[in-house]
C-alpha cells in the first residue's frame, strides 16, 4: 500500500498515523570493495528509513571473501620461503657478481673498473642475502651436523646431509660468490699496484678460487725473477 492510500485509510478509519511507524523499507544502495593493507574487505551498505527513526546506513561484511583474500595473502608470503627461493637466490646471488669480473678482465685498467672494485656494495648485498638465506635454512640439528665429531670438529657426512637441503646449498654457493670476489679483487689490486698481469688469474677465481690465487702467485714470482734478472744484465 502505499504512503498516500495509508494516510486517507487513517483518516476515514480514525487511525492515528503514528500506528504505521514501524513499517520500514530497506534496500541495497550498493556494494563496496576496500582495501587495507593489501587484504580485499568486501561489504554492502543498505539504507532503512521509518517515521521512528529516520533513515540510517546498515554496513554488512562479506566474511567469505575477506577469508578467500587473507588466504591468497598466505600464498604470496610463502613464495618468500619456498624452494623456489633458493633457486632465485642462486641465480640472483650469480648475476650480481658477473659484472664486476667482466670489468676487471675486460677492462681492467679503466676508471671505471677501479672505482667499482673499491665500492664494498656488491658484498653488502651478497651479505645481506646470504644472511636471509641462512636463517630459512637454519635448523636446531645444523650445529650438530656441523661439528658431529667429540672434538667438535666438522664431519664429512654430516656435512654433506647438511647440504643435502637446497636452502643450504644456495646459501653456500652465496658464501663462495662473496669470498671468491673479495679473492679476486685482491688479485687484481694487487696486479695494479706491481704491474703485473691478472686477467688469467682474475677468471680461475670465479669458479676456481683457490687455483686464480695459485696461478696470480706463480705469474708474480716470474714476472719478479724476469725483472731482477734484467736489472743484474744492465
Amino acid at each position: 500500500m502505499s504512503l498516500p492510500l495509508i494516510f486517507v485509510s487513517g483518516l476515514i478509519t480514525g487511525f492515528p498515523l503514528f500506528q504505521i511507524k514501524h513499517s520500514k523499507t530497506t534496500f541495497t544502495l550498493k556494494a563496496v570493495n576496500s582495501e587495507l593493507y593489501g587484504v580485499h574487505i568486501g561489504y554492502k551498505v543498505t539504507s532503512g528509513w521509518s517515521f521512528k527513526g529516520g533513515s540510517r546506513a546498515i554496513v554488512v561484511a562479506n566474511p567469505r571473501r575477506f577469508n578467500l583474500h587473507r588466504k591468497s595473502i598466505w600464498l604470496h608470503a610463502s613464495w618468500f620461503t619456498g624452494p623456489q627461493s633458493a633457486g632465485d637466490a642462486f641465480t640472483l646471488g650469480t648475476a650480481a657478481v658477473l659484472p664486476f669480473y667482466t670489468l676487471m678482465v675486460a677492462a681492467p685498467r679503466a676508471e671505471l673498473t677501479k672505482k667499482c672494485m673499491r665500492s664494498s656494495i656488491p658484498y653488502v648485498v651478497l651479505g645481506v642475502l646470504y644472511s636471509y638465506l641462512l636463517y630459512l635454512s637454519w635448523t636446531p640439528d645444523t650445529i650438530r651436523l656441523m661439528f658431529a665429531s667429540k672434538y667438535w670438529l666438522p664431519e664429512l657426512p654430516g656435512i654433506a646431509k647438511m647440504f643435502s637441503n637446497e636452502m643450504t646449498l644456495a646459501s653456500a654457493w652465496i658464501h663462495l660468490l662473496a669470498v671468491d670476489l673479495f679473492a679476486a679483487r685482491q688479485v687484481y689490486e694487487d696486479g695494479l699496484e706491481n704491474e703485473i698481469e691478472t686477467r688469467h688469474s682474475v677468471s680461475l677465481c670465479l669458479l676456481f678460487c683457490p687455483i686464480g690465487i695459485l696461478i696470480h702467485a706463480i705469474t708474480k714470482a716470474f714476472i719478479n725473477i724476469s725483472r731482477e734478472s734484467k736489472t743484474d744484465i744492465h
